[in-house]
């Protein structure tokens, strides 16, 4: 299997979260043969948040496999560039045209340990830090729940309730990794979107970060897509 010229992974960050969220997975893939670049959201609209995407993309001179973790998947799927072979969903939220992230993130009731979140007084939304070791990433170690609140970036509001365009993932290969034991995004409303996206589904008994608490298989999936997307 050989690996099209300049074939390159963009790992998208969600929500509270930055590139290094993506842990030791970007290790994997360069590992498996590919180039891998990690694109910063601002996480301030979620139009600007697509066009911060496309500017990664414009850069690089290959074939592109986008792969979104939670608040991205509404992100990448907004990405229209012929370069963007496939679609990488790990927990991550698909809104259909016309419909929001909220919309789809609230379409069944939480768990129990998810978190009640509201936007401060600037409109920017902050993980609690109860949440952080109850929901958000219950599986990581004390080190892991540290750095994660450290380096934390709030979303603003503005990302959640705009309308999303008509999604790429109608139009693109697109794979799901299921995180069973996810707190944030129930496992119900997981397979719920991949099934909507016609996605090929992957699952794991994975927190809501598998990239930090679980990377084998967000690695494997994204590795395979890859195999299916990004060879000559």
């Amino acid at each position: 299997m050989k690996f099209a010229k300049n074939a390159t992974v963009v790992l998208v960050h969600g929500a509270w979260a930055d590139g290094s969220s993506w842990g030791s997975v970007i290790n994997g893939i360069a590992e498996a043969g590919l180039g891998v670049v990690c694109a910063p959201l601002p996480l301030t609209t979620l139009s600007d948040d697509i066009v911060a995407v496309r500017r990664v993309v414009d850069r690089i001179e290959g074939p592109v496999l986008l792969v979104a973790h939670a608040y991205a998947g509404a992100v990448v799927a907004g990405v229209d560039d012929p370069k963007v072979k496939g679609l990488v969903y790990i927990t991550a939220l698909a809104p259909d045209e016309g419909e929001s992230t909220v919309e789809v993130f609230t379409r069944n009731a939480p768990h129990p340990d998810a978190p009640q979140i509201a936007p401060d007084e600037n409109g920017f939304i902050w993980m609690p830090h109860v949440a952080i070791g109850k929901a958000f990433c219950h599986h990581a170690s004390a080190e892991v729940k540290v750095r994660l609140e450290a380096v934390q970036r709030p979303i603003h509001v503005a990302c959640i309730v705009e309308k999303t365009h008509a999604p790429s993932w109608k139009t693109k290969p697109s794979w799901f990794l299921i995180a069973e034991e996810d707190r944030m995004i129930l496992e119900e409303t997981q397979r719920f979107m991949a099934e909507r996206m016609k996605a090929v589904i992957r699952k794991a008994p994975a927190d809501h970060i598998p990239s930090l608490t679980m990377p084998k298989p967000v690695i494997d999936i994204v590795v395979e897509a890859a195999k299916s997307t990004l060879v000559d």
